[in-house]
């Protein structure tokens, strides 16, 4: 079985989850209808991507 053979120091732990916090998500304003919508996806109020219609919305039936 796997046992350190030092104590791990608290640098040294903490330098390793140095990159463990965790980052705000990327939102941006949809160019259609300029509801909030996550980056790269489909803007879930108008269903518009990159300028063009690609999934009906169910407020345009």
């Amino acid at each position: 079985m796997a046992v350190p053979k030092r104590k791990t120091s608290k640098s040294v732990r903490d330098m390793r989850r140095s990159h463990h916090a965790l980052e705000a998500t990327g939102v941006a304003e949809c160019k259609n209808c300029g509801e909030p919508k996550l980056q790269h996806h489909v803007c879930a109020a108008c269903g518009h991507y990159d300028g063009r219609a690609v999934v009906k919305s169910k407020s345009a039936s």
